[in-house]
């Protein structure tokens, strides 16, 4: 199979197409000038240059040397015999070898006949063989000569070779084996694009016939070769992964596989096979490779590979002949192009052999004004706006045929743009190029889209003419009844014998707007089919009216809502039950509210404690989802001593307010004991990992003695009191507590100290200092700097904490504050 392309919608001119491959091999302009892009292609200005300058170089030409032409084709005969070398590689040797001489061509040519003796056409032959060895100067002057030497020997042996196998031997001998080659492969491409085993050198003869065709499209080293002007090195195959021959005879060793072409087009790859792993090369072991490669293009095209034919065997490519009768035979425009060459054998310009019965010319030539000339003299535009040329270039060069959709032809016709959309198809066909070209039909494009549209939109079309009774139905619309064609449409009339009965008042409104009021009208209504399935359907129709005034012609369109419908359905049940959810969430958090205010209010009245002031503050969360499990207490307990505590449920709403109730009131019903702080958040955690439903809890628990103005102290997973004494606050000494409700069993540790007069401590739950975007630690140095300054009233320091907060978790607060009296 055949590689091709199918761009989306690229615009060209006279046929443009969409981005080509970087690299097109053999496609180097010879002696036009030009502009090129910086990969060394010719640009499309470049290219009109050039053609422009050709025209006039050849107008010259022709009045200045054609008396002169005859002695030029005498040497040109004269070095095909003497070197048995093509005409093509003659007249290229003839022009190198005048340039040389610092002579013009005529005058060098008269020299060669003049003095046309094997001795002296030996010695100037051999002098330009080793200058094209040499190429460029060189600093190593041994290693150029070797070369030089090299490419002699392998060309004598090439040029003197009957067949391709000979040739592959004889580069084996005189030129890859000193570079230290294993093996050597020539590949024949042909029109289809499939590689065909010309000859090789160094490997089995098993090996040689498994490789003897590569179908189209099958990824080897050669076949990467053809893609790259420079040729495709490998450092080592295994690594490159890709299958070649010989590929189990040299895993690891190094590879080239260079284009073989002339005049433009490529007839095959030269493969060659080192043992080792292949380092980079010099600028002359490179410019010898590419020399070689073309020794070969010289043998592949006086061979002229074949193609294979659908059995597999090699079969005779068609000619010129053939190819126009092709041509003639296709229902679409189509030019049979040859290429058309330079005296350096290069490929400039492609010449219009031929146009088939189906050419149009956009300008209104005749076809004969046409045929004959070069493209890009008759289409100039070609080269203008697209790669077209280019791809033209390509499929000549490698043989694979390109395609692509929708490509914006443009063409002059007197100065004028013109543009067209068209399907383009470029094929090779022997040493000729197929160019065929289909024109978009417009309608038919639009009535396709048309198509498309109304059924992805499940939209059927009618037409009732009244006059005549005919009703013309699309085929969607039978689909949207589940009818067949052969069963025949339903009038308008009809329509309520097929529809839902609820549905009926509003197509009799539907009908009479319609027909009797002649004006547009829409409803929708249930259609029962008769497969048993209902679909809501929505109808829209408007009346037409003839030159009387009379009605004839109804027309509309129907549409499957049914998706839309039970959409619309499925969103109002939706609607309902988020409205319902939202109103129980209100009520829920409402009562949550309520109870938490009632069992703990933000205010509480001073607490009567001889020689300590007690306040405290709690700030609710400004969000009602987000109510929690916050509380504090302080109660004058029957044994004197004061019960400090404050405490955090975690998560928010009705079941954490309520965890907070039951943790609070165990914790004043526990206090009457007696026991120390300790000892009550032991108890508390038995409470809560027992009697809470596995509720977790952090916790700060105080018993003040008035008496002694010591605060014996612990906690449960909460942060710690802060003392303000002397201006300066700090953290109490951490102690160790687990959470309440995690374990069943907890012990913790207990702690006290010695307050002194004026001596201000500070309890608090975490959301007085908690914010997202900074650690614990950095909020708790805030809240030190913050109390440090004193109020003159414990209620005013209080206030002023909540204040200056910088939460921003929006969480429940409470505040316990003591000063010593």
């Amino acid at each position: 199979m055949s590689n091709s392309h199918h761009p989306t919608e690229p615009e060209t001119a006279v046929g443009g197409a969409e981005s080509l491959p970087a690299a097109r091999p053999g496609t180097v302009a010879g002696s036009d000038g030009g502009g090129r892009d910086d990969d060394g292609r010719r640009s499309p200005v470049g290219r009109l240059a050039a053609t422009v300058e050709r025209l006039r170089r050849e107008v010259r030409a022709a009045q200045a040397e054609a008396d002169g032409r005859a002695l030029i084709e005498l040497a040109k005969g004269i070095l095909v015999e003497r070197l048995g070398c093509g005409p093509t590689q003659a007249a290229r040797q003839l022009a190198e070898l005048a340039e040389q001489a610092g002579m013009a061509p005529l005058e060098f040519a008269v020299e060669v006949i003049n003095q046309a003796s094997r001795d002296r056409l030996s010695e100037v032959a051999a002098a330009f063989l080793a200058n094209t060895a040499g190429g460029v100067e060189s600093t190593d002057a041994t290693e150029s000569g070797s070369c030089a030497v090299r490419l002699r020997a392998a060309e004598s042996g090439a040029l003197a070779a009957p067949d391709t196998q000979t040739v592959a031997e004889s580069l084996m001998e005189h030129a890859l084996r000193p570079l230290g080659a294993e093996a050597v492969a020539i590949w024949a491409l042909g029109g289809d694009g499939s590689l065909s085993l010309a000859g090789s050198a160094g490997f089995s003869v098993a090996e040689a016939g498994r490789w003897r065709y590569v179908p189209p499209g099958v990824a080897t080293v050669a076949r990467r070769g053809l893609g790259e002007t420079t040729g495709h090195w490998i450092g080592s195959l295994s690594e490159s992964g890709l299958p070649s021959i010989g590929r189990h005879q040299h895993p690891d060793g190094g590879r080239v596989a260079v284009p073989a072409g002339t005049g433009g087009r490529i007839h095959g790859v030269l493969e060659i096979v080192w043992p080792s792993p292949l380092e980079p090369q010099s600028p002359q072991i490179v410019r010898q490779v590419e020399a070689l490669a073309e020794l070969c293009a010289h043998t592949l095209e006086t061979s002229a590979p074949r193609q294979p034919d659908g059995d597999g065997r090699p079969g005779v490519l068609p000619d010129v002949a053939e190819l126009m009768d092709l041509a003639d035979g296709l229902h679409d425009p189509a030019l049979v192009l040859v290429p058309h060459l330079d005296n350096g054998g290069e490929l400039v310009d492609f010449r219009i052999h031929h146009v088939n019965n189906r050419f149009l010319d956009p300008s209104g030539r005749p076809r004969g004004v046409v045929n004959g000339s070069l493209l890009l003299e008759a289409y100039p535009m070609v080269a203008g706006e697209s790669e077209l040329f280019e791809q033209i270039e390509r499929v000549y060069a490698t043989g694979e045929p390109f395609r692509a959709r929708r490509v914006r032809l443009t063409a002059l016709v007197d100065d004028v743009p013109l543009a067209a959309v068209a399907d383009i198809g470029i094929t090779r066909h022997g040493g000729c190029v197929l160019l065929i070209w289909r024109t978009e039909n417009e309608t038919a494009r639009l009535a396709s889209l048309l198509q498309h549209a109304q059924r992805l939109g499940r939209i059927g079309g009618f037409e009732e003419n009244l006059l005549t009774g005919e009703i013309t139905w699309n085929a969607q619309l039978y689909s949207l009844y589940g009818k067949t064609p052969a069963s025949g449409p339903v009038p308008l009339e009809d329509l309520p014998a097929h529809a839902h009965p609820d549905d009926t008042v509003a197509i009799g409104r539907f009908l009479r707007t319609l027909l009797h009021h002649r004006r547009p009208a829409s409803t929708a209504f249930r259609l029962q089919r008769p497969d048993g399935v209902t679909r809501h359907i929505r109808v829209v129709a408007e009346p037409e009216l003839d030159s009387d005034g009379r009605l004839f012609v109804v027309r509309g369109a129907y549409q499957d809502i049914s998706a839309h419908h039970w959409t619309e359905v499925a969103l109002a049940a939706t609607r309902d039950q988020l409205a319902h959810s939202e109103q129980q969430a209100s009520e829920r958090n409402r009562l949550t509210l309520q109870l938490q205010h009632a069992i703990m209010p933000p205010a509480q009245a001073p607490l009567d404690a001889p020689g300590l002031q007690v306040a405290v503050r709690y700030r609710p969360a400004e969000t009602q989802q987000l109510v929690g499990g916050d509380w504090y207490d302080a109660v004058v307990l029957p044994s004197r001593l004061v019960l400090l505590c404050v405490g955090d449920v975690a998560g928010h709403g009705i079941d954490a307010a309520t965890t907070m109730v039951v943790l609070r009131n165990a914790l004043r019903g526990l206090a009457v004991t007696g026991a120390g702080p300790a000892q009550l958040l032991s108890w508390l955690n038995m409470v809560a990992h027992h009697l809470t439903g596995g509720v977790t809890a952090t916790a700060v628990c105080g018993l003040y003695d008035p008496e002694r103005h010591t605060l014996r102290w612990a906690r449960a997973g909460h942060l710690p009191p802060v003392l303000v004494r002397d201006g300066e606050a700090t953290p109490l000494p951490l102690v160790k507590g687990m959470l309440l409700g995690a374990v069943p069993q907890a012990t913790y540790e207990e702690h006290e100290v010695q307050l002194a007069i004026d001596d201000t401590l500070l309890m608090y739950t975490d959301g007085l200092i908690e914010r997202r975007d900074r650690s614990v630690e950095e909020s708790l140095t805030q809240l030190l700097a913050a109390a440090r300054t004193l109020r003159p009233t414990l209620e005013q320091q209080l206030d002023r904490l909540l204040t200056y907060s910088r939460s921003d978790t929006d969480d429940d607060t409470c505040i316990v504050g003591v000063r010593v009296a």
